[in-house]
């Protein structure tokens, strides 16, 4: 793609852009394409085209229809897999091995769209039990809730967009999804290519707001039936307090997530995993492995262990076929990585490798060895390539520093005792507890879910579908019942 590349709202209207948003390369900061901006005003011309398509029933895409749609949108990704591993690995700084992998994701992202619709259905409600209830049928039907908004993040531009959008397409609800200005190409090119299958464009509409005021306005209108949102849990809070009445939403926020090694563990199996889980796409995934509680015996052995495996980690160009660890999504981002490391340090941690920006856009994957545990780098996410090694005595002990903060999503247990490993599982605040893996595993039809302070909702293309529908009931009284 050339720098001169422009890509123009996808709104269902006649809208006069206010403006271009430059996109740029995270890892060198030269110029990729350009976005048009929108106002209140495209937002406006937007939501009347969603909710008038969504009103008229008669417009409504027929269950077949949006299987065959998908179905091409399917062919078309599979066509063009390594332009769109290359495109979002450009704008997004993931390197281009990994890109590759949530390419192959988000098509088979699709394929679960397509087969939630397959097997999605209402349910029969027993009738005749009682002699008030006898002489009627009643069973229920899946309908779209409305009009989805999807406001989205900058990590995984290509596949948070398909288990955002994917399942409203399914579920037979207009969309209008706003990227992240980070990176929004992979998610116009995504909505190109639905539009190129077959689906009219007031389906899925995109666009990118020129400022957050206005993409507050569009997810908060009472047009809005969901409201899908990815990023941070202080504009993810704020925008549920401004959600209609009735509407409904799923909020994915960030993690610090906890891993808990105990003296038994298999370290030469544990640390690239834990290395890997930490140190991908730059650390910047909401449930990569950033502390760990290590029994004392083997805290200094898995730390250095960390210590080599991020020595061998390439760090630089995304595009390059050799680079494990890409830059952060803008260069205040190493800035602020670093400060915080520098104050964990100050504070009494070991700084045991990296600890230092490479060249403005970049930072070494860190290891830090007992930080305070007032420190940022434990009780934030660091959102970087930074794992911090607590030792403890006793497994209570890690639990419960574990569980310390106010967020909750995935976390890990390292051991070979099934006792300690199903201890742990009761004992972690999480939605998910992987024995013997990292904190960051994830396949897309399970379900993904923040607690507490982490989100609302649960994330998976087949729950995010069946969120994004009602189910209506029909009852039907009849002397042949």
């Amino acid at each position: 793609m050339s720098a001169s590349a422009h890509f123009p709202h996808l709104i269902a209207g006649e809208v006069r852009p206010v403006g271009r948003l430059d996109v740029v390369s995270p890892f060198d900061q030269s110029p990729i394409a350009s976005v048009d901006l929108v106002d209140e005003a495209g937002v406006e011309v937007a939501l009347r085209a969603a909710d008038a398509l969504f009103r008229d029933r008669d417009r409504w895409l027929a269950p077949w229809r949006r299987v065959e749609i998908l179905e091409r949108a399917r062919d078309i990704m599979r066509e063009r897999a390594e332009e769109l591993a290359l495109e979002a690995a450009r704008e997004g700084g993931k390197p281009l091995i990994d890109s590759r992998v949530e390419v192959a994701r988000a098509i088979d992202g699709v394929r679960l769209c397509i087969e939630a619709l397959r097997t999605g259905a209402g349910d029969e409600i027993p009738m005749g039990l009682t002699e008030a209830s006898v002489g009627r049928l009643a069973f229920t039907r899946r309908e779209p809730i409305g009009v989805v908004v999807a406001l989205s993040a900058f990590n995984h531009p290509l596949n948070l967009i398909v288990h955002q959008l994917g399942p409203a397409v399914a579920a037979g609800c207009p969309a209008i999804v706003k990227p992240a200005p980070d990176a929004p190409l992979s998610c116009m090119r995504f909505v190109q290519i639905l539009h190129q299958a077959g689906l009219p464009l007031a389906w899925a509409q995109a666009l990118v707001t020129r400022d957050n005021e206005t993409a507050a306005r569009l997810a908060g209108d009472r047009r809005v039936g969901f409201l899908s949102f990815i990023g941070s849990a202080e504009v993810g809070w704020q925008l549920r307090s401004r959600l209609a009445p009735g509407a409904r939403c799923a909020l994915e926020h960030g993690g610090v997530a906890p891993v808990i090694v105990e003296a038994d563990a298999d370290l030469d199996d544990a640390i690239p995993l834990m290395a890997k889980g930490g140190f991908y796409h730059g650390g910047q995934v909401c449930v990569s492995v950033q502390r760990i509680f290590a029994h004392a015996r083997i805290a200094r052995d898995l730390a250095q262990g960390l210590c080599r495996e991020a020595g061998r980690m390439r760090v630089g160009d995304p595009t390059s076929e050799a680079t494990a660890v890409g830059p952060l999504i803008r260069p205040g981002e190493v800035a602020r990585v670093h400060q915080w490391v520098g104050e964990a340090v100050a504070g009494g941690a070991e700084l045991l490798c990296g600890g230092h920006p490479v060249g403005e856009t970049c930072y070494a994957p860190t290891v830090l060895f007992n930080p305070p545990e007032e420190a940022r780098v434990s009780t934030r996410e660091v959102f970087g390539p930074v794992v911090c090694v607590y030792p403890f005595e006793r497994a209570e002990q890690a639990i419960e520093r574990a569980n310390a903060l106010p967020y909750a999503f995935q976390a890990a247990v390292f051991t070979k005792h099934v006792d300690r490993a199903l201890r742990a599982y009761r004992r972690l605040d999480a939605s998910a507890v992987m024995v013997n893996d990292f904190t960051a595993f994830r396949v897309d039809w399970m379900p993904f879910a923040g607690l507490r302070h982490s989100g609302l909702g649960v994330g998976g293309i087949g729950h995010t579908f069946r969120d994004m529908q009602i189910e209506k009931m029909l009852v039907l009284r009849s002397p042949e019942l």
